[in-house]
């Protein structure tokens, strides 16, 4: 048995639409040096994240995210660099033996 009122719309959708020229893959193009990914965020981080644009009038959380972490990179690294100072002025007096100071000319 043939169903002509299911045929019609689905003829009338197909003359509609021509996908003969479609492309498979993401409609919108991840932007170069941008990684799409899939990530599990607890649901009050989230939520925070949405907040927090809704209440600056606007804009991207995704975007707000991101800044997040990259700030939390960069204070971690100072905090290595600093930590790494700390211990080079703590220990390279122990090791200087026998080095000549250098003195300014007046």
């Amino acid at each position: 048995m043939h169903d002509r009122a299911y045929d019609s719309p689905v003829r009338a959708m197909k003359d509609e639409y021509d996908f003969r020229g479609g492309k498979r893959g993401p409609v919108v193009r991840v932007p170069s040096g941008k990684t799409r990914i899939t990530i599990r965020i607890d649901d009050e981080s989230l939520e925070w994240f949405r907040d927090q644009v809704r209440r600056a009038g606007g804009g991207s959380y995704q975007t707000l995210i991101n800044d997040a972490l990259r700030e939390f990179i960069s204070s971690r690294e100072h905090k290595l660099e600093d930590t790494f100072r700390r211990v080079l002025r703590e220990e390279l007096p122990r090791y200087s033996v026998g080095r000549k100071t250098v003195r300014k000319r007046r």
